[in-house]
């Protein structure tokens, strides 16, 4: 198995898929040995997420990219659809918002500012109808904490009790949509 080693001043050892491409990040001084037994530790889990990578890179091959016209038609229907979908789960969360805007994000598929004003991936539109409102019900309940905390879950899951299932189907999914995307 091919895999890249980069070294610097961190304490553990940690792989990561990037491209189909193993990645071992070692502190300076692991040995190779070190190196070979944690790879021999994380097999399964490596080989698992190898898989799954080219298994994306493969899906991805076939699919045909996004042009600046498809990316305005989903933002256009993106402003259609989400402020009504906010206004919808705000009274159930129990908060209030300010602006909403509609971007075409490469990394994040929504966010809330400490002012209330919430993000949205135009990508959304691609999604299920259910991510879409996992995602809103997400930000909505940053309103009452700006943190990823127990507490904060607790809030999700009350108001949007199928969150993770739909949380888990944009993980598994959303590389290949924002993969749509030319960069």
């Amino acid at each position: 198995m091919e895999f890249e080693v980069i070294r610097s001043k961190r304490k553990t050892m940690a792989a990561e898929i990037k491209q189909s491409r193993l990645i071992i990040r070692a502190p300076l001084r692991a040995t190779d040995k070190q190196i070979n037994t944690f790879l021999l530790q994380n097999k399964a889990w490596i080989e698992k997420h190898l898989a799954k990578a080219q298994a994306e890179q493969q899906a991805m091959a076939h699919m045909k990219k996004l042009t600046s016209e498809d990316i305005q038609q989903l933002a256009d229907k993106a402003l259609q659809v989400i402020p009504e979908r906010v206004k919808h789960y705000a009274p159930l969360v129990g908060v209030t918002y300010g602006r909403i805007t509609i971007r075409n994000q490469h990394s994040r598929w929504g966010s809330c500012s400490s002012k209330g004003n919430l993000n949205f991936n135009c990508l959304l539109m691609l999604t299920p109808p259910e991510v879409i409102d996992s995602v809103v019900v997400h930000e909505l309940c940053h309103r009452k904490e700006m943190n990823h905390s127990d507490r904060f879950y607790a809030e999700v899951l009350r108001v949007f009790p199928e969150y993770r299932k739909w949380n888990k189907w944009l993980k598994d999914n959303g590389r290949i949509l924002i993969n749509l995307m030319e960069k």
